[in-house]
């Protein structure tokens, strides 16, 4: 257990504050999405939650809500993926033009942790081991073959989530073919080595200082690469049962840890994120993969899970990241509690929660 500090909302500021929820599934009754799937039961339970928190909330779902002031405090943005190529910088940006405070990190720093290969470099920089890899933007230069050995590669968009895109060759020829159908559709490509090994994620909170949670991972019955289709993620599909597990793996445990508080410098302040890592248990060798500042924060999800292993509540959660954003952009002066808090460090893991 490790003393932290927890932000929430005073009564007063509750009665006083006008929110701008903005999601693209902000309008819907809470049912899946035939495209987004799940998504949409997200974005609906994050609503529902900011409004039995007891804040004033009005949900858009298109930036229009942002092209001029409308007499809101705070936006609280979940919409990241608009239809087009780096749209979740959006948001940020038209916030900023109308002077409306908003969820997440500065435009520039999200343009920084959304781009993989800027990210993998930055990464590099603060010593941080990654596995190789190259990138492909549209117009520039032809890619040419990787000069590291591969049985398999991992080639998907440069600036995407929830594994949309992704395919896995295991020739050149068939990559340069995914290449070109990624830059087709208008997306700069990057291209990694496949590391056969688990997927563990470190979600990280913001505050008064940056709180790590608990070291997660999704573990599926009779898994081969930890690998979850995009339609797996959003629920499109039929798949395997998957239970969220807390790692209790100390060396693992301590040598992630030291890595994201290596990159932290490079992003903060943020409100809320997760750092995704590979991990094969035969080395125990650790490579950073990617980070998203804008994380899936819906309750069956690595953040909200790693939050009630530590001690908080959904509600408690979205609370917290909601007030320290406020809080650091001079919205509110939020409420701040010392809290006890399970963080999965040397001597806690192995929890597990069904989702």
């Amino acid at each position: 257990m490790a003393k932290h500090t927890i932000f929430s909302i005073s009564d007063k500021d509750k009665q006083r504050l006008k929110i701008l929820f903005l999601a693209k599934h902000a309008l819907s009754d809470g049912n899946a999405d035939a495209a987004d799937g799940n998504h949409a039961v997200y974005h609906h339970e994050i609503l529902t939650v900011l409004r039995e928190i007891g804040l004033d909330v009005t949900p858009a779902a298109d930036f229009e809500a942002l092209v001029r002031p409308d007499g809101h405090d705070f936006l609280f943005t979940l919409l990241n993926r608009a239809g087009y190529p780096m749209s979740e910088m959006l948001g940020p940006l038209m916030a900023k033009r109308i002077g409306l405070p908003f969820l997440g990190a500065s435009p520039i720093i999200r343009g920084l942790a959304d781009d993989k290969h800027l990210m993998k470099l930055a990464a590099q920089a603060r010593g941080v081991p990654v596995a190789p890899w190259i990138v492909a933007r549209i117009g520039g230069p032809q890619p040419r073959q990787p000069d590291f050995a591969f049985e398999r590669l991992v080639v998907k968009p440069n600036a995407s989530s929830a594994s949309w895109g992704l395919t896995m060759p295991t020739t050149w020829d068939e990559a340069k073919q995914d290449i070109a159908k990624l830059h087709e559709q208008g997306h700069d490509v990057i291209v990694e080595r496949y590391e056969g090994a688990y997927d563990v994620v470190v979600p990280v909170l913001g505050g008064d200082a940056p709180i790590l949670l608990s070291t997660m991972r999704f573990e599926m019955p009779g898994e081969v690469g930890n690998f979850r289709s995009y339609e797996e993620k959003r629920g499109l599909t039929e798949a395997p049962k998957e239970k969220l597990v807390a790692m209790k793996r100390p060396v693992m445990s301590r040598k992630i840890r030291e890595q994201v508080l290596a990159m932290l410098p490079e992003l903060w302040p943020f409100d809320y994120g997760r750092f995704e890592f590979r991990y094969t248990p035969d080395t125990g060798e650790v490579l950073f993969m990617e980070v998203n500042l804008s994380c899936n924060l819906w309750s069956k999800k690595t953040v909200a899970g790693a939050a009630q292993l530590a001690g908080l509540s959904h509600a408690r959660l979205v609370e917290h990241i909601a007030a320290s954003s406020m809080d650091r952009q001079g919205v509110i002066d939020a409420v701040r509690e010392p809290m006890e808090l399970s963080l999965g460090t040397d001597d806690v893991g192995g929890e597990t929660i069904e989702v």
